[in-house]
């Protein structure tokens, strides 16, 4: 294993026994699988992959796919059926919820627990005692019985530990899916701090916070590698293929193929053909330097009659986090038909402010059902680009409008008096 890979693994596979009922299970146990009619049940075949050191790798797929089962093989609490993993580094990992805690024990005593598991001694704990209990910010529930924790207090607790363990790789298992905002964004300041420094493993359903985490991600489906590599391709690819599911259950005409690659996907009913952004004299906006009112117009074409179509677009920025989107339904809601064969533009106008300096997408989407309850046609991944130029003085995403800042009031403190004795 070259130096610089800190995570290898090699042909992983595990399987598990499936008995259909407990005198199948005695009799496997009694006469191995000769006669019980046991199932085999791959969880995981053939997984091949390394992470080198400073790299982030983001684990997606749908439940069931293997994701929970390779991070506990990588980090040892499970022994594969097949295959190798090495690990150069020290590894913190936050899987299940609540695993390595005793339910009887206090929050404090499982702080103690847990950090003496990775290795460290008691006078190291104490020495980061402190800093662990501003991290989770549970109170005094750290000398209550775990048991009695919220879902939310045991990711704080178990979070704030493997946050100071001093690890070279960590391990995180959907760790953010609960909890309140102000914690989740206080872990996600952690993770991008840990990144430019360690080694991170991340597994999650929100495909945004991958790419945003992530430079390279790993899809898994049925226990196999569907696709490896940049992180927004394959949280795109796997976006998409939510819908190729759906190609056999909608009617879709001879007229129109079903799309279903990296960049766009959808049932094929009704086709995007082009879209544009506009200013306000009808120019072309590839570079934006001022917050204006702009036009996007995205052409498209039934190929299928469509009842009640939809079209929609999100303006991303360049880790394909969605700032802000739109669709036709609220504001066009007398469309409710496209003809097979039609072609229609349809005009979105809105006020853009000025975003921060960088590259920006717009995806455009043609589906059809309301907004709780609809099919896509046709979306497109990052149908058009533009970029926006700010002044270097600007913080955060955009700049706001804001016309005048007064000066309300001033006034003078009166001096603190000293008590007199």
């Amino acid at each position: 294993m070259s130096s610089d890979v800190v995570i290898s693994v090699r042909d992983i596979g595990k399987s598990y026994q499936l008995f259909d009922s407990p005198g199948q299970r005695l009799l496997h146990l009694l006469f191995g699988g000769r006669r019980s009619g046991a199932r085999a049940f791959d969880a995981l075949q053939g997984i091949n992959f390394e992470v080198r050191k400073g790299e982030t790798l983001g684990i997606i797929g749908r439940n069931g796919a293997g994701k929970s089962t390779l991070l506990q093989i990588i980090c040892g609490t499970l022994t594969p059926s097949a295959g190798s993993v090495r690990i150069n580094g020290k590894v913190a990992a936050l899987l299940e919820l609540g695993a390595g805690f005793s339910p009887e024990f206090s929050g404090r005593e499982n702080v103690y627990l847990s950090a003496a598991i990775h290795g460290l001694d008691r006078s190291a704990i104490e020495a980061r005692m402190d800093d662990i209990l501003a991290f989770a910010e549970i109170g005094d529930f750290i000398d209550q019985p775990v048991k009695t924790y919220s879902s939310g207090m045991f990711v704080r607790l178990a979070f704030a530990v493997i946050a100071h363990l001093d690890a070279d790789i960590l391990v995180i298992d959907e760790a953010l899916a609960v909890g309140d905002v102000y914690f989740t964004q206080k872990c996600l300041r952690f993770l991008r701090a840990f990144a430019e420094r360690g080694t991170l493993l991340f597994v999650s359903h929100d495909t945004h916070s991958v790419v945003s985490l992530c430079e390279r991600a790993l899809w898994l489906e049925n226990g196999r590698v569907k696709c490896f590599g940049d992180a927004k391709n394959v949280s795109d690819q796997y976006l998409g293929s939510f819908y190729e599911n759906k190609l056999n259950e909608h009617g879709v005409s001879e007229a129109g193929d079903a799309v279903a690659s990296g960049r766009e996907f959808g049932l094929g009913g009704g086709r995007i053909e082009g879209c544009r952004l506009l200013d306000s004299a009808g120019q072309v906006l590839n570079v934006i330097s001022a917050a204006q009112r702009v036009r996007l117009e995205v052409d498209c074409r039934a190929l299928q009659d469509i009842e009640s179509p939809i079209l929609g677009f999100f303006i991303k920025d360049r880790l394909s986090q969605a700032l802000c989107g739109e669709n036709s339904i609220r504001l066009l809601p007398t469309w409710q038909h496209l003809g097979a064969g039609q072609d229609c533009c349809i005009a979105f106008e809105f006020d853009l402010p000025l975003l921060a300096t960088g590259d920006y997408t717009i995806s455009v989407a043609l589906g059809a059902g309301t907004q709780q309850q609809h099919v896509q046609h046709h979306w497109i991944h990052d149908a058009l680009a533009f970029r926006c130029q700010a002044d270097p003085s600007l913080t955060g995403l955009f700049a706001l409008d804001l016309p005048r800042c007064s000066l309300v009031a001033c006034r003078t403190a009166e001096p603190t008096r000293t008590a007199e004795h």
